[in-house]
């Protein structure tokens, strides 16, 4: 049996379509976050000027928003998936460990508990990849289709 013809039915078989609904949300919970520190600079200025560790780190009230934004349109549509994943990771743990620790779970407008389950769905795409209805799924099937063609014309 030919191994990308296995390769590929295992990929069907162990990525159900609901995958993508979850890498979705997921991308649309980043880029709401990133759309919400935007129009709220204020927002952002306080969570990181509230934190000693953070203070000296102005650009990051610049770096977060963007990356938020850029990396859950490219999570939303499943283009270069790990990547946009492996850039949003130390986001959400310094979210979890310096801004959303030090004021608890049983606080008023916590948000621990949301980033906790981002950071494991985000660790779950990382190893996954965008899955069957992705960006990356489609290009590499077009890779695919032009080295083959161009294997069957040289034979």
């Amino acid at each position: 049996m030919n191994l990308k013809y296995l390769l590929t039915k295992l990929d069907n078989k162990y990525h159900p379509k609901w995958f993508a609904l979850l890498r979705i949300l997921l991308g649309l919970s980043l880029f709401v976050k990133g759309i919400i520190f935007v129009y709220n600079k204020s927002l952002i200025e306080e969570l990181v000027k509230s934190n000693r560790f953070l203070q000296a780190n102005e650009w990051l009230q610049t770096i977060i928003p963007w990356m938020h934004l850029l990396g859950g349109v490219f999570i939303i549509i499943g283009l270069f998936t790990r990547l946009a994943v492996l850039v949003q990771i130390p986001i959400l743990i310094g979210a979890i460990v310096f801004v959303n620790a030090t004021k608890g779970v049983y606080v008023g407008q916590s948000e621990l508990m949301l980033a906790i389950i981002l950071l494991i769905i985000l660790l779950f795409f990382l190893v996954e990849g965008g899955g069957p209805l992705s960006w990356d799924k489609f290009i590499r099937k077009e890779k695919d289709g032009i080295f083959e063609q161009k294997r069957k014309t040289a034979a």
